[in-house]
C-alpha cells in the first residue's frame, strides 16, 4: 500500500485564516460596506467617508475583493449580494453587530493557552465591558433570532398555550415572534434590568406591548413570578456550569403548570463531545469567558431535564445555522 503523502498546507491554512478575519472585522468596523453605498464606487470616494488614507482602504477593498465581498472593474468596486444583504447598516438583514462582537472576542481567544492552564476564564463578562461591547452584543444576538426565528417558531406546536416565560430573553425576540405565530399566546420576558429598556423598545416596535411584559432579575438568584404553560430557554445553558444548569432547569421547571411544555434551544453537542465543529469550538469560548460554562450534549440536557421532573423529552427535526438545536418535554 502507498503511504499517503503529507503537506502541511491544512495546517497553515487553519493557522493563517485569522487574516480573512481580521479583514472583516476591520471591513465592519470601519463601516466600509455602508460607505460603498448601491452603486460603483472608488477607494478614494470610500476613503474620503471614512476619513481614512486612500492607498491603505484600496489594499483592504482588494483584499475584500479576493474574499469574495465586494467586485471589482477597472478602479471601480461594487457590492455583492453577500454584502449588500448582510454588510450595509441599512439592510435589516445587517449582521454587522455579531461581527463586532466577534471582533472583541479576539483578544481572548488569543490567550487560549492560558485558559486551558489555568481552566479559568481570561475575559470578563463581554456583553458588559462597556457600552460599544454591550451593544454590538445585544444587537446581534438580536439579528441573529430575527433571522432564525421565522424559520424556528413554526416548527413547535403551542396548540392551546397561552402563557410563555422567555427565560433570559434579552430584548425578547423569540417572545415576540411566538406570540405572532401564536394570536392566544402572552409571554414575559425575564432577564436582567439592564436588558429592560432594549427589550421594552423591541417589544413596542412590533406593537406587542399588550402581549408581552418584562419581569427582571438573575435566573440562577432571584424567584421567577408566575405560573407557565411553556418556558423557553435559548441559549442560556451554554453560559453555566452543570450544577448552575440543574439549578436554572429546575427553577424553570417549577414555573411551569402540570402538562407544560419546556423547549431548550443551544449550541448541542454529539454524545462524544467531539463534534459538530461550532457547538465544540463555541465550548472554548465559554472556557475563555465564563465560570464553568460550556456546551452541552444532547444526552447532558436531556438528564438536566429529567432530574426537574421534566418527560416526554425529545430532540426535534430542526438544525439551526450553527448546530443550534431544540430539546422539548412536558412537566409530570
Amino acid at each position: 500500500m502507498q503511504k499517503e503523502h503529507l503537506n502541511p498546507s491544512k495546517l497553515l491554512s487553519l493557522s493563517g485564516a485569522y487574516w480573512e478575519t481580521c479583514a472583516l472585522h476591520g471591513a465592519v468596523k470601519l463601516d466600509i460596506f455602508t460607505a460603498m453605498g448601491h452603486k460603483e464606487t472608488t477607494a478614494l470616494d470610500v476613503a474620503k467617508k471614512i476619513h481614512a488614507e486612500p492607498r491603505a482602504v484600496a489594499m483592504l477593498l482588494n483584499a475584500l475583493c479576493a474574499m469574495e465581498l465586494i467586485k471589482k472593474k477597472g478602479e471601480h468596486y461594487t457590492q455583492t449580494p453577500m454584502s449588500t444583504t448582510f454588510l450595509c447598516k441599512d439592510s435589516p438583514q445587517y449582521v454587522g453587530f455579531m461581527i463586532m462582537h466577534h471582533h472583541h472576542l479576539v483578544e481572548s481567544w488569543s490567550r487560549l493557552d492560558e485558559a486551558v492552564i489555568s481552566g479559568k476564564a481570561v475575559r470578563s463578562s463581554i456583553s458588559h465591558d462597556d457600552e460599544s461591547r454591550r451593544e454590538s452584543f445585544l444587537m446581534g444576538m438580536f439579528n441573529l433570532a430575527m433571522g432564525m426565528a421565522p424559520g424556528l417558531v413554526p416548527t413547535l406546536d403551542l396548540s392551546g398555550k397561552t402563557r410563555f416565560l422567555d427565560l433570559g430573553g434579552g430584548p425578547g425576540t423569540y417572545a415576540i415572534h411566538f406570540c405572532m405565530h401564536n394570536p392566544n399566546l402572552m409571554a414575559t420576558v425575564f432577564d436582567l434590568p439592564t436588558t429592560r429598556p432594549f427589550a421594552q423598545k423591541t417589544i413596542e416596535k412590533f406593537n406587542m406591548s399588550d402581549r408581552i411584559d418584562f419581569q427582571a432579575g438573575n435566573f440562577i438568584e432571584t424567584e421567577i413570578q408566575g405560573k407557565y404553560d411553556v418556558v423557553w430557554l435559548s441559549h442560556i445553558l451554554h453560559g453555566d456550569s452543570p450544577s448552575d444548569c440543574d439549578l436554572i432547569v429546575e427553577k424553570a421547571a417549577h414555573t411551569l403548570e402540570p402538562g407544560g411544555m419546556m423547549i431548550i434551544h443551544d449550541f448541542i453537542l454529539d454524545p462524544a463531545k467531539d463534534g459538530p465543529l461550532f457547538p465544540a469550538l463555541f465550548s472554548l469560548n465559554m472556557l475563555l469567558g465564563t465560570q464553568g460554562g460550556q456546551s452541552y450534549s444532547e444526552n447532558e440536557i436531556n438528564a438536566m431535564m429529567t432530574r426537574a421532573g421534566i418527560e416526554n423529552i425529545r430532540r426535534t427535526p430542526y438544525r439551526g445555522p450553527m448546530e443550534s438545536g431544540l430539546m422539548v418535554g412536558t412537566k409530570k
